[in-house]
């Protein structure tokens, strides 16, 4: 319906993308809008907040211009919705899914509701198969799981954008190779120089063609921030779950997301959290985290792996620390790591993944690959103990198997953490092995003594 709200005084002031309202007619939250200005334009909005008396619209798009003598706002009487269909693959949005490509519009066989449908929790099934990235910290050591949500915490200044593109490059499924594997990536307020640079390298790798991507700008409203994941993952469902592909969704930076949500919550007058965050935003943050997985009945999948970095490089801060309770892991990326010219700059020893046994192993990678992850993990863990005793003590100050294990971190960090660009599994796995070989066989006690014959060999132990 359309309501004449200049007539009843119903526009009471503008806030920068929050228009504030008398409520006069029967809506209901988070319903579509339509804001009409003395300036001919048409803006879209949503309710964002309303009470018996009062409402608050979010506008969409830039409210410059607005007077509130001529605004008519129009109410859809429905959820914003993202229409869906068989064009969607090679396309690029911005953050509320408008073509920017300057390519026609998407053909539309549905109208999908962006805030999504809980998925029941009887129709889940356990996320499973194996992920390869590339990255050989990740695929041996915590192995991306199909239908998972594995993030990736960082800090600011630390190459998570790189990581990012990286792995939507080159992530691959080894049983069913690239056929019916897409990748939605949803950039969260980031710069347009970033976003750019994220669209070339698509084009320039032949990836764009099975890539969505969806670019909020830092210039844009906070409103839009809000919607840019939900547009995106609404993008991967109906790929995954109507069209029947395996979907990887990137979605960085999450920490743009949090902020905007704060700024809005602060904007509406709602009682402040830890740090100022809203207390619903692990409520919030889980109905995005919560649209991946794997379906009862439907061959498609939806995996997520959403960046975000952490303010001071702190993981106890809310944003990470909720993020964490919602996941099945993380992917932590360390500071000292990146200034020593390492790439990717992974922490092995903080990162998890969870659901690792559901993706590895016989029938998924390689028979051997869980008690060899496990034995490199011990070793380079047992590193950083001896580093730590060598910094007191000293190295002279160690015993033979200490300075075995010292020089095995060094080793680990520098040929098998740091990597020139993207390996293969059966490379990685190739590259542990040979990494073992620097220390004795009594050390390997994570592997069996048919596993160390098959893969080692009579060795002798090498000396860095």
């Amino acid at each position: 319906m359309l309501a004449d709200l200049t007539a009843a005084g119903a526009a009471q002031r503008l806030d920068g993308p929050l228009l504030h309202l008398r409520r006069t007619v029967q809506v209901g939250l988070n319903e579509a809008v339509e804001v009409m200005g003395g300036d001919g334009r048409t803006r879209r909005g949503r309710v964002a907040a309303l009470d018996e008396e009062r409402m608050v619209v979010e506008v969409l798009e830039p409210t410059a211009g607005l007077d509130l003598a001529a605004i008519r706002v129009r109410f859809i009487g429905e959820p914003l919705r993202f229409g869906v269909g068989p064009g969607l693959l090679g396309r690029i949005f911005d953050g509320v899914g408008r073509p920017i490509d300057g390519g026609p519009p998407v053909p539309v066989i549905a109208a999908r509701r962006i805030d999504g449908l809980p998925i029941n929790p009887r129709a889940r099934e356990l996320p499973q198969d194996f992920i390869e990235t590339g990255i050989s910290s990740i695929d041996l050591l915590n192995s991306l799981v199909r239908g998972q949500k594995l993030p990736v915490f960082s800090g600011n200044g630390l190459p998570h954008g790189r990581m990012a593109v990286d792995i939507v490059r080159h992530a691959r499924l080894l049983r069913d190779g690239a056929g019916g594997f897409a990748t939605v990536f949803a950039g969260i307020g980031v710069a347009q120089s970033a976003a750019e640079q994220f669209r070339r390298a698509m084009e320039a790798s032949g990836q764009l063609s099975r890539t969505v991507m969806f670019l909020n700008l830092a210039s844009d409203s906070s409103a839009q921030r809000l919607l840019t994941p939900r547009y995106a993952l609404t993008a991967a469902e109906h790929l995954a779950f109507t069209e029947g592909r395996h979907v990887l969704v990137v979605m960085t930076d999450m920490t743009n997301y949090c902020e905007a949500l704060r700024e809005v919550a602060a904007s509406h007058g709602e009682v402040p959290g830890r740090k100022g965050y809203p207390g619903y935003m692990y409520s919030d943050l889980a109905t995005l985290y919560e649209r991946a997985g794997r379906i009862k009945g439907l061959p498609g999948t939806l995996t997520q792996l959403p960046v975000l970095t952490m303010p001071g490089d702190d993981i106890t801060h809310p944003i990470p620390d909720l993020t964490g309770y919602i996941t099945e892991g993380q992917i932590v990326l360390d500071r000292e790591l990146d200034r020593r010219g390492l790439w990717p700059p992974i922490a092995v020893l903080p990162s998890l993944s969870r659901l690792i046994d559901q993706g590895v192993g016989e029938g998924f990678t390689d028979p051997d690959h869980p008690a060899l992850a496990a034995q490199i993990y011990a070793a380079y863990a047992r590193s950083h103990q001896v580093r730590l005793l060598a910094s007191v003590v000293g190295e002279e100050g160690l015993d033979a198997t200490d300075r075995l294990y010292l020089a095995f971190g060094e080793i680990f960090e520098r040929h098998f953490l740091h990597q020139q660009g993207p390996r293969r599994f059966e490379e990685t796995i190739a590259l542990a092995w040979e990494l073992l070989r620097n220390l004795p066989a009594t050390e390997l006690s994570r592997l069996s003594d048919a596993q160390i014959e098959q893969h080692l060999g009579p060795k002798s132990v090498a000396h860095a």
